[in-house]
C-alpha cells in the first residue's frame, strides 16, 4: 500500500503527459490510500478544468469515481497534534501535512509531486519518479 497525493490521483485519471507514470505505478502497486481531503482537493482541481471548458460536468464526475474506487476505504481520523507538529517542522500547508500524517499513520510512503513536501519530508515522501525506481 502506498498513500498518494491528490497531484498523482490527478496524474493518472485525467490525461496528461504524467499519466503513464501514473498508470504504470498503480500497475506496481495496486494498493492506494489517501486522507479524506483528497476528495475537496480533487473536486478543485477538477473545477479549473469544468471552468476551461477543457471537458464537461459527466467526465467530471467519471472521475470522481474512479479515484473512488482506486482508494481503499479507511475510517481512520487524523491525529490533530501529528498534523500541528509536521506544520511546526515545515513551513507546508496543513492540507499537505495531513497526507504526511496519514502515510506516516499507516507506516508507508506518500507519493507526492509537491516539491516542498519532497524537501521537508524526505523519509516520509518519494516523487512519481522515485516510487517507479524502488
Amino acid at each position: 500500500m502506498i498513500v498518494v497525493d491528490t497531484n498523482i490521483l490527478a496524474y493518472r485519471f485525467i490525461p496528461g503527459p504524467r499519466t503513464d507514470e501514473a498508470r504504470q505505478l498503480a500497475g506496481k502497486e495496486p494498493f492506494w490510500s489517501a486522507p479524506p481531503l483528497w476528495r475537496f482537493e480533487l473536486h478543485n482541481v477538477l473545477a479549473g478544468y469544468l471552468r476551461r471548458q477543457a471537458f464537461d460536468r459527466a467526465l467530471a464526475r467519471e472521475i470522481m469515481l474512479n479515484a473512488a474506487k482506486a482508494l481503499s476505504r479507511d475510517d481512520r481520523r487524523i491525529e490533530s497534534g501529528l498534523v500541528f507538529d509536521l506544520v511546526l517542522r515545515s513551513r507546508c500547508t496543513s492540507y499537505d501535512c495531513e497526507f504526511v500524517a496519514w502515510a506516516l499513520n499507516l507506516r508507508v510512503p506518500l507519493i507526492t509531486e509537491d516539491a516542498a513536501l519532497l524537501r521537508n519530508f524526505p523519509g516520509a515522501c518519494l516523487s512519481l519518479s522515485q516510487a517507479l525506481a524502488a
